[in-house]
């Protein structure tokens, strides 16, 4: 197989087995049938193309995109599913991890830092709670603190 097909011909197979699922029309399958399943179907096909076509920078919005639509598949079918912002840094942090572990160069610093945002965003109801107080005596002027802070690393490589 070359390594070129590898992309459309997953997404092929998966779009044509959602079309397949329709049209049979099982029981279980009008539930899965839904946006969230081609999230992930196109993840899939990322993924493939990522591992198996030796293309790294195709790991990371497959992962994003089969971590979202499975993300939303939980919401719909299981109770217990966390509904909560959190859930996204954690998702691109899983993203990040995957990527870092096939490049072994890029996504490792952002990867860390969205995990400790979707952890503490888990264990508070409102994590940056800290950082108002913190800068409180900064009145309404931190907000742009944060930002020339951002700019200047940014311009400072």
């Amino acid at each position: 197989m070359k390594q070129g097909r590898i992309f459309p011909g997953f997404l092929l197979i998966g779009i044509g087995c959602y079309f397949l699922l329709q049209q049979l029309s099982f029981p279980f399958a009008a539930q899965l049938l839904s946006w969230p399943s081609i999230l992930i179907v196109i993840g899939i096909a990322f993924l493939a193309q990522g591992y198996w076509g030796r293309e790294s920078s195709m790991v990371f919005p497959g992962s994003l995109l089969t971590g979202l639509g499975v993300h939303f598949h939980g919401l719909q079918f299981i109770a217990s599913w966390p509904d909560h912002w959190g859930m996204y840094p954690f998702i691109i942090s899983l993203a990040f991890f995957l990527s870092f572990q096939k490049t072994k160069r890029d996504g490792l610093i952002p990867a860390i830092i969205l995990l400790i945002i979707a952890i503490i965003s888990f264990t508070s109801l409102n994590p940056f709670a800290w950082l108002l107080h913190t800068f409180a005596f900064l009145g309404g002027i931190w907000p742009l603190i944060l930002i020339a802070l951002g700019i200047i690393l940014l311009i400072k490589r």
